[in-house]
C-alpha cells in the first residue's frame, strides 16, 4: 500500500475517532441540561411549596380577631378604661403599661391619693393601656396583662385587678405576665373575679385586638413613654424641674376644680 493510501486511512479514522468524540461532548451536555432541568423543577416546586407554606402560616398568625371593647370602656381619644364618677370635674388621663417598672412606681406612689379623689367625686380617671416593654424587651406580658385587664373591666372589677397586677409586678425582664395562668392566679386576689367567664376571657385573649388598637394609639400620639399622666389634657408627671407628689396632685385638682 502506498504512503499516500496509509495517510487517507489513517486520515479517515482521525476523522471518525473526532466525530464520535463530539458525540460523546454532546451526549453529555444533553444529560447535563435534562439534570439541571429536573433539579431546576424539583427545586421550583419546593419553592412553591414553602412559599404556600409560608403564606399559610402568615395568614394564621397575623390573622386578628376583631376589636372587642370592654364594658363600660372609651375609645375617646384612644382606647381607655374610665374609673370614677362622670361627672368629676377634672380628668385624669394615665398611659401605663404593667411592665413597666416606672408605672409602678408611680402606681405605689399615687395610687391612694387618686383612689381618694375619685372616691370623692373631684376627679375621674382614663386608663389608657400600652405594651411598650414587650416592643422593647420582648414577650408578651404587657399584652397578655392588658387583655386579662380588659377583662376584669368586663367584671366590674378593673381597677381592683390593675392595682393588683402592679403590686405583683415582675422584674422588667421577667415575662411571667406572659402566662395565662399567672394572671388568673392573680385574680384570686380580687374578690369575685375568678370565674369562669373571666377565665374564658382571659384564654381566649378576648380583647387582644382591643388593647391593639390602644397601643396604636399610643404609638400615634408619640407620647415620651410610660407612664404619661395629664390632667385635664396638661402633662404635670416627669418634670425634673418641678417634680410632682401626691399633696401637689390634690391641689392641683383642687384648684381646677374651683375655675
Amino acid at each position: 500500500m502506498s504512503e499516500k493510501n496509509r495517510e487517507g486511512k489513517r486520515s479517515a479514522r482521525e476523522r471518525l475517532a473526532e466525530e464520535r468524540d463530539r458525540q460523546k461532548a454532546r451526549d453529555k451536555q444533553r444529560r447535563a441540561l435534562i439534570v439541571g432541568a429536573a433539579v431546576v423543577g424539583v427545586l421550583g416546586l419546593a419553592a412553591v411549596v414553602g412559599l404556600l407554606a409560608a403564606n399559610s402560616g402568615d395568614d394564621k398568625s397575623d390573622t386578628a380577631g376583631p376589636v372587642v371593647t370592654p364594658k363600660g370602656a372609651s375609645d375617646k381619644d384612644g382606647p381607655a378604661i374610665p374609673v370614677g364618677k362622670k361627672s368629676a370635674k377634672s380628668t385624669l388621663t394615665i398611659w401605663e403599661d404593667f411592665r413597666c417598672p416606672a408605672c409602678k412606681g408611680f402606681e405605689d406612689g399615687y395610687r391612694s391619693t387618686i383612689h381618694e379623689l375619685a372616691d370623692k367625686g373631684q376627679l375621674k380617671v382614663e386608663y389608657h393601656l400600652a405594651t411598650l416593654i414587650d416592643g422593647n424587651m420582648g414577650g408578651s406580658g404587657s399584652k397578655r396583662a392588658a387583655n386579662a385587664a380588659a377583662c376584669a373591666q368586663d367584671e366590674g372589677k378593673f381597677l381592683p385587678y390593675h392595682d393588683v397586677l402592679f403590686k405583683n409586678q415582675p422584674g422588667e425582664a421577667d415575662d411571667a405576665f406572659s402566662k395565662n395562668s399567672k394572671l388568673i392566679e392573680l385574680a384570686g386576689q380580687v374578690d369575685g373575679l375568678d370565674g369562669d367567664s373571666f377565665k374564658k376571657c382571659v384564654e381566649d385573649g378576648k380583647h387582644d385586638s382591643w388593647v391593639d388598637k390602644s397601643n396604636q394609639a399610643f404609638q400615634d400620639a408619640k407620647l415620651r413613654g410610660t407612664p404619661t399622666v395629664r390632667l385635664n389634657g396638661k402633662d404635670i408627671f416627669g418634670d425634673q424641674n418641678n417634680p410632682l407628689s401626691p399633696q401637689k396632685l390634690k391641689q392641683k385638682v383642687e384648684e381646677a376644680n374651683r375655675n
